[in-house]
């Protein structure tokens, strides 16, 4: 998969049918001496912490954006909590109310931002 110059490409194509092997899994190209070793460190299945099985080369990405349990802040509090649970954690916390120091009205948290544009 590289450009191989017209006088070196016979014994290029011996080595690499020789010596190189696609991976049946991700199509990279591997030595054939690492294959098994390529295999058993990327392409095994793990479990991850929310009891779904994946391969473990996906794992980081799957934890990073798909796992329910990937941690999540919460946007009125910044308090941490996994990812399942936010969505009904801030319809909680985005209910509790403030007193504006400017108009003294007890504001929906979730409506502060856009409070002091009416405020008065």
């Amino acid at each position: 998969k590289k450009d191989i110059p017209v006088a070196n490409f016979i014994m290029h194509e011996i080595h690499c049918n020789r010596n190189i092997e696609v991976c049946r899994y991700c199509s990279e190209l591997i030595p054939k001496s690492e294959m098994k070793n390529h295999i058993e460190s990327e392409h095994v299945q793990v479990t991850c912490k929310c009891g779904m099985k994946i391969e473990k080369c996906l794992l980081k990405d799957h934890e990073a954006s798909a796992c329910p349990l990937r941690p999540a802040v919460c946007q009125y509090c910044d308090i941490q909590l996994t990812f399942d649970k936010l969505q009904d954690h801030e319809i909680y916390c985005g209910a509790r109310t403030e007193r504006c120091g400017g108009c003294g009205r007890n504001i929906m948290v979730k409506d502060l931002k856009e409070h002091p544009r009416v405020c008065g």
